[in-house]
C-alpha cells in the first residue's frame, strides 16, 4: 500500500515540477522573473522544513507517529487542488490556444493595471512565430536546438549528481551513523532545513543582481570542499557506527550545513529556472525532455546511496 501510495503521489509531484517553474516564468515581469521563479524552489525548502519538524514531533508518538507523518502531507495537497481551481492561466498559454481576449485579460489581472498593451504585443508576436513552426520536436535535433538542450539536460543530471537527494533524505540515518540518538538526529535534519529555507532567500536576492553563472560556480567551490572535509574525517575517523566523537560530529553537521546552504541559493533553484529560461516558445518540449532526466537520475542516485 505504501509502495503503490508512493507512485501515485510521485505521478502528482512530477506534474507539479513540471508546470510550475514554467507556469512561474510566463507569468513574472521580466525584471523579476529569476526571484518570481526561485519562490518554487524556496516553498519547497519550505515544505522539507515543515516535514523534518513534522517528522521530529511524531516520532514521539507511539506507535501510531509514522502514520501521522504520511497522513498530515493530504494537507498541503488538499490546498494545492482547491488553489489550482482559483488561479488563472497564464496569458502566453491562453494566446497560444487562440484566446486572445482571455490571454489580455489574464494579463491586466496579473499585472494589476490595464495598460499593458506593449507586453501583450510581444506575447501576441511570440505565440505567431511559435505557430510557424512545423513539428517542433523535430527541431530538437537543429543545430540551433542543441546547445540549450545540452544545457538544459546537463544542469538537471548534475544537480543531481551534487547529492542533494542523498543528504536531505538520508541525513538523519547519516547522523545516527555518527552516534546521534534517533531524536537528536530528525533535531539536527529539522537545523540544515532552516538553512536551506535561509539560504534561498540569498538566491532569491542576487540571482538578477549577480547572475546566474557566478552563483553555480561559487557554490561548486563551497560543496566541494564541503564534501572533501564531511568524506576525510568520516574515512578517517569512523571505525565503526556511532564511534565519532562529538567535536568531530558537531563538524560533520555543520559541513553538511555549508553544503546545503550552498546548494540551495545555487544548483536548488537555478535548476528549475535556467531551463526554463533557456528554450524557445516553440521548443517548450526541451523544458519537459531536462525534467525528466533529472528525475531518472534522482531515481539512480537515492538506489546508489542505499
Amino acid at each position: 500500500m505504501l509502495i503503490f501510495g508512493r507512485i501515485l503521489f510521485g505521478i502528482g509531484v512530477g506534474f507539479g515540477n513540471e508546470t510550475v517553474p514554467l507556469f512561474l516564468t510566463e507569468v513574472a515581469p521580466i525584471q523579476h522573473r529569476g526571484a518570481v521563479n526561485i519562490m518554487f524552489q524556496l516553498f519547497v525548502t519550505i515544505g522539507i522544513f515543515i516535514a523534518n519538524f513534522v517528522n521530529y514531533g511524531t516520532s514521539m508518538i507511539h506507535p501510531h507517529g509514522w502514520r501521522m507523518s504520511l497522513g498530515f502531507a493530504a494537507i498541503p495537497a488538499v490546498i494545492l487542488f482547491i488553489g489550482s481551481f482559483v488561479i488563472t492561466d497564464t496569458p502566453t498559454s491562453l494566446v497560444e490556444r487562440g484566446n486572445e481576449e482571455q490571454g489580455k485579460a489574464s494579463l491586466m489581472k496579473i499585472r494589476g493595471v490595464s495598460d499593458v498593451e506593449v507586453e501583450y504585443k510581444e506575447i501576441m508576436a511570440a505565440c505567431e512565430q511559435a505557430k510557424q513552426v512545423k513539428h517542433s520536436l523535430k527541431n530538437l535535433l537543429k543545430p540551433a536546438s542543441i546547445p540549450p538542450l545540452v544545457i538544459g539536460v546537463l544542469l538537471q543530471i548534475l544537480q543531481q549528481f551534487t547529492g542533494i537527494n542523498a543528504i536531505m533524505f538520508y541525513a538523519p540515518v547519516l547522523f545516527q551513523t555518527m552516534g546521534f540518538k534517533a531524536n537528536a538526529s530528525l533535531l539536527s535534519s529539522i537545523i540544515t532545513g532552516i538553512v536551506n529555507v535561509g539560504s534561498t532567500f540569498v538566491s532569491i536576492y542576487l540571482v538578477d543582481k549577480v547572475g546566474r553563472r557566478k552563483l553555480l560556480l561559487q557554490a561548486c567551490c563551497q560543496m566541494l570542499i564541503s564534501q572533501l572535509a564531511i568524506g576525510a574525517i568520516l574515512l578517517t575517523s569512523l571505525s565503526e557506527t556511532g564511534t565519532l566523537n562529538r567535536t568531530l560530529a558537531a563538524i560533520v553537521v555543520l559541513r553538511v550545513c555549508t553544503y546545503v546552504m550552498s546548494f540551495a541559493w545555487s544548483w536548488g533553484p537555478l535548476g528549475w529556472l535556467i531551463p526554463s529560461e533557456t528554450f524557445p516558445l516553440e521548443t517548450g518540449q526541451l523544458v519537459l525532455l531536462s525534467r525528466s532526466a533529472q528525475t531518472c537520475f534522482s531515481l539512480l542516485s537515492l538506489y546508489n546511496f542505499s
